[in-house]
């Protein structure tokens, strides 16, 4: 009976990907089955384009002013494409999604420590952009919060099951409803003020009290976990022109876009004490026009443009668990996503702060070491080693500079500090290895 029902879901699972598309979870994505530098596009363009990088540009605003605060968002854009560029290049090259790139870097058995631990960051990231949908849709429309988190829960999983084709629609949807959307808010706020007094926002209240390594490390954290996983998307390009374009379309172009969005609003309205994750935010302007199609629209913006970085989130996640449990990414979504709903319905979208300065502790080193181990040391490298350890000491002693750095030099960011700390480390062990075993030999 065991056997017949094993069977019989391997035969279900081959019949759905005849139909979706195989997703390559455990091998490299072969040439044949690479998609359009457009396709590629369209899934990192769909991802940062969102209302929750509005509200980021909107708390960078209150706490640093609109002119500190715009060097932040460019020059953090900046950083993002030069590493995730980097890490997508890796991906295209090697046809590799994250986890098998880890498991050169890492160990054959040690990536499960750093893909266990982005997956289930992404995963919470999946749960906290859940949150905030039913949070918003509740706050404002009066509707149960946890109905419409499980509605929505249960929407991103059905376009994170498609696979990377869901990825594509879902940004042709999301992406020019952002543009229209996002251009029209922040075009219709700053025209109840000047130019001058915009550029002018000294932050909230008066007071900037957000320094430029705290706003950098804001600007970098918001996205600094999927664009460590980006091999997942980019080892679908076809050249390394497509993988480029692709990372350029989300950093610096969608992404300071949206940033841009709330940070203009939230200059433009001045609001004192304003509340990005509350009412003040695009999503609040739209409805406080108090017109009902306008409201209507708001509503759909709403689910299709979190459903967008809801479904890359969870599509990171199913993929690096799909790889540690030896299944497949379909059936990983769908478990994870349903914890996922489970979680946002217990408001975990409102620890967002804390949870950006985890990201910028944690993250950044992986991805330097990653960086520093396949462009500099090993660039041929093959998965060859269960566990190699220099890449783990590295990437303690990165996460240890960053808490250092957060907790005593707050003038310093965080997430910069950890990925250089942590990329000299790793380069300074593997030379001082090498040293030391060529003194052995020749002793």
């Amino acid at each position: 009976m065991d056997k017949s029902l094993k069977t019989a879901t391997l035969q279900g699972e081959e019949q759905i990907e005849h139909l979706l598309g195989e997703e390559y979870e455990h091998e490299p994505v072969p040439a044949g089955a690479r998609r359009s530098a457009f396709s590629v596009t369209m899934v990192w363009l769909g991802f940062p384009m969102i209302i929750t990088g509005a509200m980021t540009g909107s708390l960078l605003v209150l706490g640093m002013g609109f002119k500190s605060a715009l060097v932040a968002m460019i020059v953090g854009n900046i950083i993002m494409f030069a590493y995730v560029g980097a890490l997508g290049l890796l991906g295209t090259k090697r046809g590799m999604n994250f986890a098998l790139i880890a498991s050169i870097v890492f160990g054959k058995n040690g990536y499960m420590l750093a893909s266990g631990l982005l997956s289930t960051l992404l995963l919470g990231w999946y749960a906290v952009q859940t949150g905030i949908t039913g949070a918003l849709v509740s706050s404002t429309f009066g509707l149960n919060y946890v109905a419409m988190t499980v509605i929505a829960g249960i929407l991103y999983i059905a376009i994170t099951f498609v696979g990377v084709k869901g990825l594509h629609w879902i940004g042709l949807a999301s992406v020019p409803l952002f543009v229209v959307l996002g251009i029209w808010v922040a075009a219709d706020a700053a025209s109840t003020t000047t130019a001058s007094a915009i550029f002018n926002y000294a932050g909230n209240n008066g007071a900037a009290t957000m320094s430029m390594g705290v706003g950098l490390t804001v600007v970098l954290a918001l996205f600094i976990d999927a664009g460590t996983v980006t091999a997942d998307f980019n080892r679908w390009a076809a050249t390394p022109s497509a993988s480029l374009v692709s990372t350029f379309s989300a950093f610096p172009f969608a992404n300071l876009i949206a940033m841009l969005v709330g940070g203009v609003m939230t200059a433009a309205l001045a609001v004192p004490n304003a509340n990005p994750f509350g009412a003040d935010n695009m999503f609040g302007y739209m409805n406080g026009k108090q017109m009902a199609w306008l409201s209507v629209l708001a509503f759909v913006f709403l689910y299709v443009n979190l459903g967008s970085v809801c479904a890359h989130c969870l599509y990171n996640a199913a993929t690096g668990w799909s790889r540690i449990l030896g299944t497949r990414m379909r059936v990983m979504a769908v478990i994870l996503g349903a914890i996922g709903i489970v979680v946002a319905a217990g408001n975990v979208w409102a620890f967002f702060i804390q949870w950006l300065s985890l990201l910028g502790i944690l993250v950044p080193p992986i991805g330097a070491v990653i960086l520093i181990d396949q462009y500099v040391l090993r660039p041929n490298a093959k998965i060859s080693a269960d566990w190699r350890p220099l890449p783990f000491i590295a990437w303690g002693i990165g996460s240890v500079c960053a808490f250092v750095v957060e907790k005593g030099f707050p003038q310093l960011s965080t997430a910069l500090s950890a990925a250089i700390v942590a990329g000299i480390a790793y380069y300074a062990l593997a030379v001082a290895g090498v040293a030391s075993e060529k003194a052995a030999s020749t002793a």
